[in-house]
């Protein structure tokens, strides 16, 4: 089976997000210029992506923006994409670190505007695969400014697995695992409508007669092929993790061996000595290219531009990816020093990454799809053991 490459990949999402163009073109007006700094800043964004210090006191790039530009940063964590969307259509905040399965549902919904990159001196800094991504390029507009890129990853522990597991089946099938115990109650899955794909990915390798060409465009069969999977998954599983905070503990205090992570997860957890590492296994990997996307009615407009271009300096993208382990979006942070940081977080893994974007029912090439309502349906229906 050929795997569609990174870029093949985005190149197939353009043309979900030219169909929202029209969803679109009536986004409240771009700035046009800066004034001053309002003295304020919110934003949403996943956990340990805007650090102050306060996890660890070498996380902080925070603390200097604030005395530089006089906007006092206020961040609100969220566990996944619907909450990110659904806080952003509350108002309130100016910022969001939207992953791909929430950046086109807040463009098409009007609640982000198109930034004018005129106005981000280090826009023309960022990898060109990513400037111009189809999870916030709509219509040749711009409605964000990447901010960083990585896989959603296997973590396990290595008392119980003496080698990196090869495949996703040890969270999806039961089986004994390397310790001669069984994986039931001892793995977890992630909470959110989006796993769906994963149990997809797993699937393009496992039954390649499914046909799966990407984990977000399914017609109807491969669909239901995924959610009949999640469905035995969840006789083993002991937990669906939104928290990840939570899921670390999880790893040390409550017998949880292997999971979906997030690299955060790994990079706390191997700072503090735990038996922890993490793979991308054979199947690869669904993962985020995360942007900054700014609300259609942003309080605090001109502080947003300036966190914008101050997220794009070398230093900061350096210090996000060495804390979440994640890739910067400019290259320029991945040199010198900071070359072996992007190397240890994956930045070979491009092309075996499927990037998160939002499922549609006109999926392109005249075939039909099953739309994110019916993913969300469907997560439900699994979760409540439907």
């Amino acid at each position: 089976m050929k795997r569609i490459s990174g870029p093949a990949r985005l190149a197939g999402a353009f043309g979900v997000a030219a169909g929202l163009a029209l969803a679109g073109s009536a986004q409240a007006d771009m700035v046009k210029q800066l004034g001053k700094g309002e003295g304020e800043l919110a934003i949403v964004a996943w956990a340990g992506y805007v650090e102050r210090g306060d996890s660890d006191k070498s996380a902080d790039w925070v603390t200097g923006f604030e005395k530089e530009t006089g906007c006092k940063v206020t961040v609100k964590t969220a566990g996944s994409s619907d909450e990110m969307v659904s806080l952003m259509n509350g108002g309130g905040f100016d910022l969001v670190t939207a992953s791909g399965d929430a950046s086109l549902r807040l463009v098409a919904g009007k609640t982000v505007q198109e930034i004018n990159t005129a106005l981000v001196p280090s826009w023309d800094k960022i990898d060109p695969k990513l400037r111009e991504g189809a999870w916030h390029t709509v219509g040749g507009k711009q409605f964000g400014v990447p901010y960083q890129w990585g896989s959603n990853v296997l973590m396990y522990n290595t008392k119980v697995f003496p080698k990196a597991p090869e495949s996703w089946n040890v969270v999806f099938e039961p089986m004994n695992l390397p310790d001669g115990k069984p994986n039931k109650g001892r793995v977890q899955a992630f909470y959110g409508p989006i796993y769906i794909a994963d149990a997809a990915l797993y699937l393009m390798h496992a039954k390649p007669e499914l046909g799966i060409k990407d984990p977000y465009e399914l017609d109807q069969k491969q669909f239901d092929a995924a959610v009949a999977l999640l469905k035995q998954q969840r006789q083993i599983v002991q937990k669906y993790w939104s928290d990840a905070t939570q899921q670390t503990q999880d790893f040390t205090s409550e017998g949880v061996v292997a999971a979906p992570s997030w690299p955060y997860q790994v990079n706390l957890l191997e700072s503090q000595k735990q038996p922890i590492a993490s793979t991308v296994p054979v199947e690869g990997a669904t993962g985020w290219a995360d942007t900054l996307m700014m609300h259609a009615k942003a309080p605090h407009p001109n502080c947003a531009y300036l966190w914008m271009e101050h997220a794009l300096q070398p230093q900061v993208q350096t210090a996000i990816a060495g804390w979440f382990g994640s890739v910067p979006v400019t290259p320029g942070a991945c040199t010198g020093d900071a070359k072996a940081t992007c190397d240890a977080n994956g930045i070979a893994n491009f092309d075996r990454i499927s990037f998160w974007k939002t499922p549609v029912a006109n999926c392109g090439d005249g075939k039909t799809c099953v739309p994110y309502k019916d993913w969300t349906a469907a997560y439900l229906a699994v979760q409540s053991g439907q």
